[in-house]
């Protein structure tokens, strides 16, 4: 079975996006690039599943230890995530995604940032509480 898992960071208000960044996108404070660090040391090894956007900003390096799969709007979910049957499965790529997703996420690993400035993507509480056993 599958061990579906999201990360993420979002602002003091929720913020999650901007323009198709993350709105702190480039902020060279320690907290910001901790958390970068973090999550690129978590998913290793790991299967990330996001959308067009979110798998074409991940960097050459990090494609080398881990299995991206790109989500398009038609793809079934369940089937998704059956692909990888015994593998950590990450699923990432903003409110979409998450929209399709949220009931097969079995962990939410949420950061909080100090960033509390401008967005247009928001995090949705009701997703933490949609999940189920996949």
């Amino acid at each position: 079975m599958a061990d579906v898992r999201s990360m993420c960071a979002i602002g003091q208000r929720g913020q999650l996006g901007l323009n198709g960044a993350l709105p702190w996108e480039g902020a060279k404070g320690p907290v910001y690039i901790a958390d970068v660090e973090r999550f690129w040391e978590r998913t290793r090894g790991h299967v990330i599943m996001a959308g067009p956007t979110t798998c074409a900003a991940i960097p050459d390096f990090a494609r080398a230890e881990r299995t991206i799969v790109v989500l398009r709007s038609h793809m079934e979910p369940e089937e998704m995530i059956a692909r990888f049957d015994d593998r950590v499965i990450y699923i990432g790529g903003g409110p979409p995604v998450w929209d399709a997703f949220a009931h097969l996420i079995q962990h939410w690993d949420v950061t909080r940032m100090p960033y509390d400035g401008e967005a247009d993507r928001w995090f949705n509480p009701a997703w933490l509480i949609t999940a189920k056993s996949v």
